[in-house]
This record gives C-alpha cells, sequence and structure tokens, in this order.
C-alpha cells in the first residue's frame, strides 16, 4: 500500500500556495507571447564576459575559497565591500553585520523562520510583494495590511493602528520603486516611519532590490540609513538586497544587514538552510565588483530600463481606454493599472493571453486578495518596439472587456 503523502504534509506547509507570477510564466514561453508579467531582468544586457571572466579568476586566484565550504555569513572580502557601499549610502555597519543571502528571497525566509510565530501580527503594505507573502505562508502570520499612495506606504495609518495597542513582531517595505506598483516612499514618510517605528520599538524590514535603479532624480536614502543618522547605530531596520536585478539573478547572491543583536541569530537559521550561499557565485561577485564592474554596468541599465519605461507610458497614454489609470515610476521595473470599478484582472488575463500578451493580476499581491481590478506591468524584460506592441494588444483588448464577460474581438 502507498503512503499517503497529503496526510504527512504539516498544516503550514499545506496553506502554502504557488506563485501566481510563476504559474503565468509556463504560459508565456510560446514565441509569439509578449510579456509583461515577470519580474525579468534583460537578459541581452546581463553582462556575460566579465561575469565569466570573474568566474575563471575566482577559480585561478581563489580556488580554496571557490570550490571550498565557506563562512555561513558569507565570503569576508564581498562582505567588507557590501559594508563599503552601504556606508556610501549613509548605513553605517560593520561588515560583521552584513550577510550574504542566497538572492533576498533567502533572507525573507530567514526573517520569517525567526520572527514569526503562528498567529503573530506582521504589517505589510497593501498591496505589496508575492514572494514575501509566500516566502511567510507556512509560518501563518496574521497579516495587517497598511493602505498605500502615490507617495507609497500611509504612515499615519500605521500610526493609528499602534494606538490601537496592536503590535506587529514587525512592517514589511518595498522602499524604492515598490513591487508591485512601482512607488517610491516620500522623503517626509521615511523619517516619520523610522521615528515611529523607534517611539514603539517596531522592527522594519526594509527591502530594497530596484533603489539603484533610477531615471529620475537621485537615490532615495535608505530607511537604514535614516535609522543610523537618527540612531547613531542600526538599531530599527533590517536592510534586504540583492545582486539579481543589477549583475545578474543567476547568481542568486543577495545581502542583509541588521543590528549586532539578531545577526547570530540570523546566521543559525541561515545555517540549516543551506550551509552558506554558493562560493563560487560570491567569489566571482566580489572580484566582479572590485574591478568596478557595478560602476560601468548600472549606468547602463538605467540607460535602457529608463527608455523601457518611457516606451511603455507612452503607449499606455496613446492606446489604453479612458479610466484606466497607472503610476508613473522614476525607477524600478514596475507600473501598476488601475482599471475602472467593477472590471476583473483576472478575467482580462485570460482574454490577453489569447491575444498574445500577459500580465499579472493585481489580487495576488494583497494580503487579503480583495481587490480584482488592478494588474503589473514588467518594463525592464522587453524592447521598446515590443512594449509599444504588446500595449497595443493589452489596450484592444481593455476596449472590448465588458465586466462579467468580454465582446467578441
Amino acid at each position: 500500500m502507498s503512503i499517503n503523502w497529503g496526510e504527512r504534509i504539516a498544516q503550514g506547509a499545506r496553506e502554502m500556495s504557488s506563485s501566481a507570477i510563476r504559474d503565468l510564466l509556463k504560459l508565456t514561453v510560446q514565441p509569439e507571447m509578449i510579456s509583461f508579467a515577470g519580474g525579468l531582468p534583460a537578459p541581452e544586457l546581463f553582462p556575460a564576459e566579465e561575469i565569466g571572466a570573474a568566474c575563471e579568476q575566482a577559480i585561478i586566484e581563489s580556488p580554496a575559497a571557490a570550490l571550498q565550504y565557506g563562512p555561513t555569513e558569507g565570503h569576508g572580502p564581498l562582505r567588507e565591500l557590501i559594508a563599503g557601499w552601504m556606508a556610501d549610502l549613509g548605513l553605517r555597519a560593520s561588515a560583521g553585520q552584513v550577510m550574504i543571502t542566497s538572492g533576498s528571497q533567502q533572507a525573507l525566509d530567514m526573517i520569517g523562520k525567526l520572527l514569526i510565530d503562528p498567529g503573530a501580527p506582521v504589517a505589510v503594505e497593501s498591496p505589496t510583494y508575492l514572494g514575501a507573502l509566500q516566502a511567510w505562508q507556512p509560518y501563518r502570520p496574521q497579516l495587517l495590511p497598511l493602505p498605500m499612495d502615490e507617495d507609497g506606504l500611509d504612515v499615519s495609518a500605521l500610526a493609528e493602528l499602534l494606538e490601537t495597542g496592536a503590535r506587529p513582531r514587525f512592517l514589511y517595505v518595498v522602499s524604492s520603486f515598490q513591487n508591485p506598483t512601482g512607488v517610491t516612499l516620500a522623503p517626509a514618510r521615511r523619517r516619520a516611519l523610522v521615528e515611529l517605528a523607534a517611539r514603539h520599538r517596531l522592527p522594519i524590514i526594509e527591502d530594497d532590490p530596484y533603489g539603484e535603479l533610477v531615471y529620475e532624480g537621485e537615490r532615495a536614502t535608505p530607511l537604514a540609513a535614516i535609522d543610523c543618522e537618527l540612531h547613531g547605530e542600526l538599531r530599527h531596520v533590517v536592510y534586504l538586497s540583492t545582486f539579481s536585478k543589477l549583475l545578474t539573478p543567476g547568481l542568486r547572491v543577495g545581502w542583509l544587514v541588521a543590528p549586532p543583536a539578531l545577526i547570530d541569530k540570523l546566521g543559525q537559521v541561515k545555517q540549516g538552510l543551506d550551509l552558506h550561499t554558493g562560493s563560487l557565485a560570491q567569489v566571482a561577485a566580489y572580484l566582479a565588483c572590485r574591478d568596478g564592474l557595478l560602476a560601468r554596468h548600472v549606468p547602463v541599465l538605467r540607460e535602457a530600463y529608463g527608455r523601457r519605461r518611457d516606451a511603455m507610458l507612452a503607449a499606455l497614454e496613446a492606446t489604453m481606454p479612458a479610466g484606466v489609470r497607472w503610476t508613473r515610476p522614476a525607477g524600478g521595473m514596475f507600473l501598476w493599472l488601475t482599471l475602472p470599478e467593477g472590471w476583473d484582472a483576472a478575467e482580462l488575463l485570460g482574454r490577453a493571453i489569447a491575444h498574445q500578451v500577459a500580465f499579472v493580476p493585481g489580487r495576488s499581491f494583497y494580503p487579503a486578495g480583495d481587490v480584482t481590478n488592478t494588474l503589473r506591468l514588467n518594463f525592464s524584460y522587453s524592447s521598446p518596439e515590443l512594449i509599444a506592441a504588446g500595449v497595443a494588444r493589452l489596450a484592444e483588448v481593455a476596449r472590448a472587456y465588458t465586466p462579467g464577460g468580454l465582446t467578441q474581438l
């Protein structure tokens, strides 16, 4: 008699669900499909030769470090390098407060494993990054959604929540060019948020994978840097970032910076996950960045992605029917569309896929899953020409849409 594995699965794991985005990507591999669904960097912009040379250099110059087991906290020179970058942003922390992770997604899982008990309250933006919700689902938190507007998280709504006596384990915020909306937390709100967190001893998990992808204005000051400015050290914020958007996601190298009291416990959590992030990828990332690859490559990304953002904004302006609204991000990889009241983005998606264009319905990004008339578009992956064609297809579908059904195109 075979085992019924379903009966053996832990309760938290039974409640896990697959990512709507990852599932959707399986449907968008057709050659004629124009996909705005994934949060993908442009593969033609990967610095492949430089990464290849760094991998070769790592094996030749540092075979023991690149091919052997390594420290759980990460490759020492890479941690030192990152600590220097963080200092340039105003985030004063020692290399000992930097931990290398297998992408920032692993850091989210580590945070959940360390800080979330079943039923524990966790404050999040609404909408928020789907990958965070998915990472924490097995730990069964009580999610406390907070509203957003064009200036980011509504800090007054958080203040009202805290005044009721609510004590979230932490607040999670994507501070710059948020996934999914593209919105950036305004400077005044950043300071007010860190001050509020300090008064209420509320930890903040700041996810900042897009902060360097700036197309207008200046790079925003991280919440973690404001925490250092106000208190002389990092006290209330855990900062997460990654090389995935700046070099290549295939390296799977991210990092976190945390107060000293938390870093040892995070190390213990990581030991149980993978012992350490891949040594070869860490050493290669270090050598590439030590030799100035980021300084050369980030301007290339800013120029290319800025043009793609502009192409998407122009196409939306030219083709979308009345009543459809969208964000105008100053950086990052995403735009957020709000459809007229009563529309259902999931219904729209079915017809859009039939017309060879894909997006992500917004419902999955809301902790309560209760908003159906929003959707996310990615502009970093496709060329300006494909963006124009894809938005035209999407607009054609939108013009034919009626709630509860679609007219024939």
